[in-house]
């Protein structure tokens, strides 16, 4: 059963509908949260409103409006892609769908086509997915290599930590293997950041390194992002 009341705007305007939901029989408290929050979060309502698969879209938007990590004729790598937010913000901005640049996307999951981006269907943490994708690649390199990669949530902060963490040093790798000198990294992690291994290769290996938390994160996720810029190569 679903409830609405009135709630002021975001910007203190016009009153918006607060939709409050009841525990349904068989439906677990916590469910009726992710419901509710789901009903009642603007980035949502906004997401369906631009066409854009899931909210995450924003995240990436907001990013690179601040790094200016995208540009026209790029070509990006979105890892763990499902189901297409990222790879539907890289695809306008380095302009895919004209065939300007090239959006490879790579996940577990199936997803629906989207203009402009090539998908692969590949488990991220198989030794072969970097050989998958060099060889999508056809020889070039990748100027951005993303993931918004999460683990489902088992309620222990520190086993969720370093599933992130595992999921995040996973796309390193692969981005080690494939970004062009000066090409830059974007992954999410979890409060706290990247931890002490993960963060002295990135330093390494990378010029700048940064953690950011974009405002379309919800405030009360511990999800953050590390973003590794000047991409000069790692030892072999």
């Amino acid at each position: 059963m679903v409830r609405t009341t009135k709630r002021g705007g975001p910007g203190g305007g016009s009153r918006k509908l607060t939709v409050r939901v009841k525990t349904a029989k068989g439906r677990k408290l916590a469910s009726t949260r992710w419901l509710q929050r789901q009903l009642n979060d603007p980035y949502v309502e906004e997401a369906k409103r631009q066409g854009y698969r899931s909210r995450a879209a924003f995240k990436l938007t907001e990013i690179d409006d601040k790094h200016h990590l995208l540009k026209r004729g790029m070509t990006v790598i979105d890892l763990g892609a499902a189901p297409g937010g990222w790879s539907q913000v890289a695809a306008a901005r380095v302009g895919a769908a004209e065939e300007k640049g090239r959006v490879i996307a790579a996940d577990l999951n199936d997803i629906e086509p989207i203009p402009g981006v090539e998908f692969l269907r590949l488990d991220m943490s198989d030794p072969d997915a970097g050989a998958a994708i060099r060889a999508a690649l056809g020889g070039a390199q990748a100027d951005v290599v993303l993931s918004d990669m999460a683990a489902p949530a088992t309620g222990h902060r520190q086993t969720d930590h370093l599933r992130v963490v595992a999921l995040a040093e996973a796309a390193l790798d692969i981005a080690e293997d494939v970004l062009k000198p000066g090409g830059a990294f974007l992954a999410k992690v979890l409060q706290g950041g990247a931890d002490h291994d993960l963060l002295a290769r990135l330093r390494q290996g990378f010029a700048k390194v940064a953690h950011i938390k974009p405002k379309a994160s919800r405030q009360d996720s511990a999800e953050v992002y590390v973003l590794a810029t000047g991409f000069r190569g790692v030892a072999r």
